[in-house]
């Protein structure tokens, strides 16, 4: 084995993790971004569509998750919440190239999800929600993307556990 080997193996990877965080978090930003007008669009004048377990209405967010923070100034509230994207943002980038593939694609989900409502926040003051359960907040599908993200990191970390564990 040569000394070259390792380093394009590393460069690979760092190139292959890095372009599946921006290219999941890009495709993901883009289709809660093209959902949210339409929902605003279908929904406006209190139109509801029944889903079953789950309803579409529009209503908007001033605050952050579960409203909290709603009486905030929206530079306040838009200021926090791009901070913490960035930061995550940032996280993902570096941690890309060493990170389970499962877990790329879930911090890339948190990122888009995260992105996806600072632009909505930033286009309006506020954010366009719209799955109602009756039981739960009601939430958009940039809010979905997050929690799945948080699923996925949990589970990569998990399996990684399990693997460094395994005899």
């Amino acid at each position: 084995m040569t000394s070259a080997e390792p380093t394009t193996s590393t460069s690979a990877r760092w190139r292959r993790g890095r372009r599946t965080l921006v290219a999941v978090a890009v495709a993901l930003a883009a289709i809660a971004l093209v959902v949210d007008p339409i929902a605003r669009d279908t929904l406006s004048e209190g139109r509801t569509v029944d889903l079953g377990l789950l309803q579409l209405r529009l209503t908007y967010n001033t605050g952050v998750a579960f409203s909290l923070g709603d009486q905030l100034p929206t530079a306040v509230v838009l200021a926090a919440t791009a901070a913490i994207t960035a930061t995550i943002s940032v996280f993902a980038w570096r941690t890309a190239p060493d990170s389970h593939p499962i877990q790329t694609v879930g911090l890339a989900a948190i990122v888009a999800g995260a992105a996806a409502n600072v632009i909505d926040r930033l286009l309006d003051g506020k954010v366009t929600d719209y799955f109602h359960t009756g039981w739960f907040a009601t939430f958009n599908i940039a809010d979905t993307y997050i929690t799945c993200g948080v699923v996925l990191v949990i589970g990569a970390l998990l399996l990684e556990s399990n693997e460094d564990h395994a005899p």
